[in-house]
């Protein structure tokens, strides 16, 4: 991916590139699949809001995390009936290019704690999930909530039954000295001659018939009837962080992850739950003096030495590993400078980050702030080489969004797996596609539900409305704000804030308050 950009509601050529790619068709995306979806007038549990989506990373699977501390496990059907998408690729397979999922299973990762010490309530809420390498069959994967991180493996067991037995019914059971004397029954159960036993033992007359008991059998047939899948902990990473966790990533050599909060990053080890290395410690001497904290942090996908974390103040810090054991100090920064200098109450919320990704070449980022997404590459730091204006039309609305604590609401982003696309989610459960490439003005705008109204582009030169003028509908208790530029209802209680992008298809699950919409283009 080479992207050349400047600012706009598209990328448009900066200087030439010598490696310029003519850009591809657009896309039709359509709706392929619904999870969670609920009747007219069901109301909607706060326990079943997602909140968390992650593909692994061949698109087999797809894991899910709620507020109620559930992790959902979704496996594509035709990697179920085939094999797994690596191998139909090996073997040269036809690939379906809409592959469906279906529910695999799904576990109680999180419970709602009480920390007595600081007298606080932690949350069962999954923040992130990350899938790990598969071993032997079996799906590994780390999830999180504000405190604790847990490794869990999820294997396929066979429930074994007894299908046969070697018991004669011909033969019954004759005399017996003792309490029991004789029995009408061609045998026994297990559980009454237990009874006998524990009998005659209390009474101090337990006798044996000559042979022993010919009603004790053992099982000669066990077949499986069916397989379940089974989640299992293997290992809980407690205790390390004082401030909430934002943020998991692996490493690519397989054998460490770093969790990050507000002020601190620390290396863990997979195998070792008792101690972790701090990497990243920007908490002041005095917290009065604390002016950013750490929103993202997330692996380089093939330098295991490097790893990027953005902050409160819109920078990205780039750190190697082999520089020092504590990463102070950054390797390299990405900062846009504003030119213009003009500044607001709102500057510094706007430019917060809150999250970001590394494209799948490790060259580009993509950062998500409350307005725009960004593209960078590391190589340039001064300037993105991309910016996206996601809802441009809200910037008159800034006071009401303050006032609703929407301007605080963390949006997720995501890119398409051969680097072309990023997408990113708004309100009105809206998400947004854009293509990087330079000369494209692709851009689409989908809503997600069972019928999506597809919208191409928004219109910035469409005269706002004023708030005051609109009329209000409460809706789960927030308020609605009005219109977009497309004259479509806007209203900042329904917030689309996570998706992903399949790592090898076009692609994309978001997730709706408890309903997980799949699209595919």
């Amino acid at each position: 991916m080479n992207v050349h950009g400047a600012e706009g509601g598209g990328p448009e050529a900066a200087q030439p590139s010598s490696s310029m790619r003519p850009p591809p068709p657009p896309l039709e995306w359509r709706l392929s699949q619904v999870f969670g979806e609920r009747a007219a007038g069901e109301e909607v549990q706060e326990a079943d809001i997602i909140s968390a989506i992650e593909f692994d990373k061949f698109g087999d699977h797809l894991a899910t995390g709620d507020k109620g501390g559930r992790v959902v496990l979704f496996e594509r059907t035709d990697a179920r009936n085939h094999g797994s998408r690596r191998d139909l690729e090996r073997q040269d397979y036809p690939v379906s290019r809409n592959g469906e999922f279906h529910y695999k299973t799904e576990f109680q990762s999180h419970e709602p704690e009480f920390d007595y010490l600081k007298s606080l309530e932690i949350e069962e809420k999954i923040n992130k999930i990350r899938w790990c390498h598969t071993t032997n069959g079996s799906l590994f994967l780390l999830s999180t909530n504000d405190k604790t991180i847990k490794h869990w493996k999820v294997q396929e067991k066979k429930v074994k039954q007894i299908s046969e037995m070697n018991v004669d019914a011909s033969r019954a059971v004759g005399n017996v000295s003792g309490a029991c004397s004789s029995t009408s029954s061609s045998s026994l159960s297990l559980r009454d001659e237990c009874s006998w036993k524990t009998t005659n033992y209390l009474s101090k007359e337990l006798s044996f018939p000559p042979g022993g008991f010919p009603s004790l059998h053992l099982p000669v047939v066990v077949t499986s009837q069916e397989t379940s899948h089974v989640a299992r902990c293997r290992k809980i990473y407690a205790h390390a962080h004082d401030y909430h966790i934002n943020s998991i990533s692996n490493n690519s050599d397989g054998e460490t992850f770093i969790s990050a909060d507000d002020l601190r990053i620390n290396l863990w080890n997979f195998e070792i739950s008792e101690q972790s290395f701090n990497i990243v410690d920007v908490k002041p001497a005095n917290m009065e003096d604390l002016t950013e904290v750490i929103t993202s942090a997330e692996f380089h996908p093939t330098h295991c030495n490097m790893l990027a974390y953005s902050s409160s103040k819109g920078l990205i810090r780039l750190i190697d590993l082999r520089q020092s054991a504590l990463c102070d100090n950054h390797s390299k920064l990405l900062e846009k400078h504003d030119a213009s200098g003009s500044r607001s109450f709102f500057t510094e919320i706007l430019a917060s980050i809150s999250d970001i990704k590394f494209a799948k070449d490790g060259r580009h980022i993509l950062s998500r702030d409350f307005m725009t997404l960004k593209l960078w590459d590391i190589n340039m730091d001064s300037v993105p080489v991309a910016t996206f204006q996601v809802h441009e039309y809200l910037r008159p609305k800034l006071c009401d969004l303050y006032e609703n604590d929407s301007i605080f609401d963390k949006f997720k982003c995501c890119l398409s797996g051969d680097g072309l696309r990023v997408a990113t989610g708004s309100y009105s459960n809206l998400f947004r596609v854009f293509c990087c490439v330079p000369g494209s003005n692709e851009e689409t705008t989908l809503e997600a539900s069972k019928n999506p109204t597809r919208i191409q582009g928004q219109n910035p030169t469409k005269p706002a409305r004023s708030v005051g003028s609109l009329a209000r509908v409460g809706r789960q208790g927030a308020e609605s704000l009005g219109v977009d530029s497309n004259g479509s209802s806007f209203d900042s209680s329904f917030k689309l804030l996570h998706l992903a992008w399949h790592p090898t298809e076009n692609s994309i699950a978001c997730a709706a308050a408890n309903r997980l919409y799949m699209y595919y283009a």
